[in-house]
């Protein structure tokens, strides 16, 4: 099994769709087309701080993250926020997640970014069991208000 971890590219669009549809499905959230439209149009964007990782096997995608990087009052350099990592289900189990992740933690270092954090249910032990492996949980709690 080759791996390779690199950033999204235009023709990945049609995968990434497949992807992100059953990210969303996973999550038992819908969301407006326009908006998933316009999350693809900011991955490419310039102005945008949002950015995508792709997972491939063998040559075809099997998972991906979306991130974005921000100022904060509290470093010196930028934050890398995580807002969501998926890997297909037919790819669980084989270290799709890890490889992911330590693609994050090598761009943080390699970009100097300050830190690289992220959310999850709480309820997701599998995430969970994953995302411990790095780091244990801060304490905080997330509050949001939608509008």
């Amino acid at each position: 099994m080759t791996v390779v971890i690199r950033d999204a590219r235009p023709e990945d669009e049609t995968r990434w769709r497949e992807l992100w549809a059953d990210y969303l499905a996973f999550y038992g959230v819908g969301i407006a087309p326009d908006i998933t439209d316009k999350t693809w149009r900011r991955v490419f964007d310039p102005a945008s701080a949002i950015f995508m990782r792709i997972a491939e096997v063998d040559g075809e995608v099997k998972g991906f993250t979306l991130c974005l990087t921000h100022e904060g009052t509290w470093v010196r350099a930028p934050d890398c926020y995580l807002e969501d990592l998926f890997v297909a289900e037919s790819a669980r189990g084989r270290g799709l997640g890890r490889a992911l992740l330590d693609d994050l933690v090598a761009l943080c270092k390699k970009n100097g970014w300050a830190r690289l954090y992220w959310h999850t249910e709480e309820s997701n032990s599998t995430a969970r069991k994953l995302y411990d492996s790095y780091v244990e949980s801060d304490g905080h709690i997330r509050y949001r208000i939608n509008f």
